[in-house]
């Protein structure tokens, strides 16, 4: 049930940004702050729920670009150039590779996103 409430929340904030992003160009984004600033938080949901899945789920994903997320964990908050160039991959390339992956895994895979109720006495 873990697995599948992150993988849930991970696809639901991958949404989020491909919808605050829809249609804009870099410059149009990087100007806009109230985008720029939810969009940011939506990735930063995003990389900490990647980052919460245990080990042994990120094998079973194994085509997600896990060094990729961990990149961009670190990058958020610095408030620099390499932030904005790593939010920019992050809602052009990053998400929907992931959104990508993470419906091909459903069907392959569709016990992991599974919610299974908790074992009588746990």
């Amino acid at each position: 049930m873990f697995n599948a409430s992150l993988l849930s929340i991970i696809e639901n904030a991958g949404v989020a940004v491909l919808t605050l992003t829809e249609g804009l160009e870099k410059d149009e984004f990087l100007s806009s702050r109230l985008t720029r600033a939810e969009t940011t938080r939506q990735l930063k949901i995003m990389s900490d729920s990647m980052a919460s899945l245990p080990p042994s789920t990120q094998v079973l994903l194994e085509e997600i670009d896990w060094k990729g997320w961990q990149s961009l964990a670190r990058r958020i908050g610095g408030g620099d150039g390499a932030e904005e160039e790593a939010l920019w991959f992050a809602a052009c390339s990053l998400v929907p590779a992931t959104l990508m992956w993470l419906r091909v895994y459903r069907k392959s895979q569709p016990e992991d996103f599974l919610y299974k109720p908790a074992p009588h006495g746990a």
